[in-house]
């Protein structure tokens, strides 16, 4: 288990050899770039066999004192539990297919864009980044890895920043996850006042024991914390940014709103779990954001034409289940969620990148239609990540992760969040059989070329075999790393609780059928009267946060920037470098070099002090 730092530096080492050299031959580019990812994938697995086989447990390894001042000491080590196994494998395993389905996508969407290189280099900065935040053994090597994550998504959502949009895309989405970061700068600085160390481990047993339950400095820290999480994990009210980063390519989107920068956030409140144990009011607050951020990302999503954004909504809703878990004391639902949400995600972004090469780079779902005869292979991709995204019963792994989080916020008490997360799977299977029919069913807009090769096909079948209930048997070894949930009180209310989450999906596929199948009459007379036309408005506006945060933030700042461009502090400041430019320009141009002038000044100056002598 000594080679835990190769799985780090494998994708560094990547990034650093294509920095190097951003004019290398697009062959070798993608070589280095999804080799390095996969050097790292074999070295997890390598690292799984050897921590199964040493029965599990804590393992440390120290690399180096990052950082030594007086009696500040902050070591560079990382920390190998079940938890940041989960996490490495998820990282590495999806990432590496994520790599490997770009060096066919990126070779059919690079005209106009920097370069191969380029995008490979920032592609492994990025997982090298997330693999330092999920293995870190200290808070602030975690917030290194966080600050990582942070700069790759500003430069690959602003990847194609030759259009103006885009890097707007990216500007945004790195302002409003660096205000989430400052409330995660503040909770650690509380952590360390209070207990000199930023040690997790370290952290975990003394927080318990030195803070009162339910006090304000414990309630405040996890209230901090979970500021910084739902910056990262694009929850309310910082969500907005994740939509407009479907600007950078779609493997981009696929890496980071599936099995990398999203999910840190949820990471992040399992791993500080017993901060949040002893602040419970912060602790229903996350289950409260989630909750709400679930159902506004659904209903956002019913009104989507680009094909990307849909897909998107859906990430933040799914966050929101995992918020709504960790709330209700689900921790390993959550976490088994965050896995299986990464397979099938992963594996709908991906078809989606594959539809919009077919279809020539259009991402208008109403301008593709009929697809289903030329894309045959994309249409069956989209019904197994949909169906898992839905929670299809039995057969989809989206059904078994969500099933236990719908079960232990039933069992828990928690009837308000658990209606919730009903009707926001109801609304899920809405958007997503929305998006199915539309893209391929009825008549073909448009002429579809489907995607060959290997490096096409493998992840993309990979993805759809680990999205069905295959994923689902994968375990996750979190026993004795996080708190175990309750379970229900007998086997009959587990089956009622799961039957009626099956009838909700299914009853969510019906009513969507129903509707879009077929001449969809009745959806084209309400959408096209008054207020149908306001409220799909509304909804395609992701429900106003954009419009109400310009108003409340943008504007009054631009208003506040031109002010100070007339500032009257500054006015004064400059009188006295004004005047003594004013006085050195009335002296210089005395100094013409004209010995008449010189002449006359001299006797005009003699003359003026005479009569002030005679005078006087």
């Amino acid at each position: 288990m000594s080679a835990v730092f190769l799985t780090i530096v494998f994708p560094l080492l990547g990034a650093l050899i294509l920095s190097l050299r951003p004019g290398m031959p697009d062959r070798s580019a993608k070589l280095i770039g999804a080799g390095s990812v996969g050097l790292s994938a074999l070295t997890m697995i390598c690292l799984m066999i050897a921590w199964f086989s040493a029965g599990g447990g804590a393992y440390v390894q120290m690399l180096w004192h990052w950082v030594e001042v007086g009696d500040f000491s902050m070591p560079m080590a990382l920390r190998l539990d079940g938890l940041s196994l989960t996490m490495i494998g998820v990282v590495t395993g999806v990432g590496f297919l994520i790599h490997l389905f770009a060096t066919w996508y990126m070779t059919h969407d690079l005209e106009g864009a920097p370069g191969m290189a380029r995008f490979f280099a920032y592609m492994n900065l990025f997982i090298g980044a997330m693999l330092i935040l999920v293995l870190a053994d200290n808070l602030l090597v975690l917030y290194l890895g966080w600050e990582g994550v942070g700069l790759c998504s500003y430069l690959l959502v602003g990847y194609y920043y030759q259009t103006e949009a885009n890097a707007w895309a990216a500007f945004k989405a790195f302002v409003m996850t660096r205000i989430g970061d400052v409330s995660l700068s503040l909770g650690l600085f509380i952590l360390y006042v209070n207990f000199g160390t930023l040690n997790i481990d370290t952290l975990l047993q003394q927080a318990p024991e030195a803070w009162v339950h339910g006090g304000p400095i414990a309630t405040l820290t996890a209230l901090l914390i979970l500021g910084g999480a739902v910056g990262k994990s694009a929850q309310l009210p910082l969500q907005t940014w994740l939509v407009d980063a479907m600007a950078g390519p779609t493997p981009v989107s696929a890496l980071i709103h599936a099995a990398t920068m999203v999910t840190a956030g949820v990471y992040l409140i399992a791993r500080l779990h017993g901060l949040f144990i002893i602040a419970p009011a912060a602790l229903e607050i996350v289950g409260i954001v989630g909750g709400i951020t679930l159902l506004l990302a659904g209903f956002a999503a019913l009104a989507q034409t680009d094909i990307k954004r849909v897909i998107a909504y859906s990430t933040m809703s799914q966050i929101g289940y995992m918020f709504l878990a960790l709330g209700v004391g689900a921790w390993h639902a959550a976490i088994f969620h965050l896995m299986i949400h990464a397979f099938f995600k992963s594996l709908l972004f991906l078809a989606a990148g594959s539809v919009i090469i077919a279809c020539h780079h259009e991402q208008n779902i109403f301008k593709m239609g009929g697809l289903r005869k030329q894309l045959p292979l994309d249409y069956a991709l989209f019904w197994v990540g949909g169906g898992a995204l839905s929670a299809l019963p039995v057969i989809t792994a989206g059904f078994w992760s969500k099933d236990q989080i719908l079960s232990l916020a039933a069992v828990n008490g928690h009837v308000v969040l658990w209606l919730m997360a009903l009707l926001g799977a109801f609304i899920t299977a809405l958007y997503t059989f929305r998006l199915i029919f539309i893209v391929f069913h009825g008549e073909a807009n448009t002429h579809a070329e489907p995607g060959r090769g290997w490096a096409h096909h493998t992840p993309l079948i990979t993805l759809a075999v680990l999205s069905t209930f295959v994923g689902a048997l994968i375990g996750q070894p979190l026993d004795g790393v996080l708190p175990a949930a309750s379970e229900a009180e007998s086997l009959g209310m587990e089956i009622l609780l799961e039957v009626i989450s099956s009838l909700v999906a299914l009853g969510g596929l019906a009513v969507t059928a129903a509707l879009f199948l077929g001449a969809r009459g009745v959806l084209t007379k309400t959408v096209a009267s008054d207020s149908g036309s306001r409220l799909h408005n509304f909804l395609y506006g992701g429900l106003g946060f954009d419009t109400l945060y310009d108003r409340l933030f943008v504007r009054p700042y631009r208003v506040a920037a031109r002010l100070h461009r007339l500032d009257w502090i500054e006015g004064i400041a400059k009188i006295v470098p004004s005047s003594a430019l004013l006085l050195n320009n009335g002296l210089t141009s005395i100094q013409s070099g004209q010995l008449r002038w010189y002449a006359l000044t001299i006797f005009g100056a003699a003359s003026i002090f005479l009569i002030v002598l005679v005078l006087g």
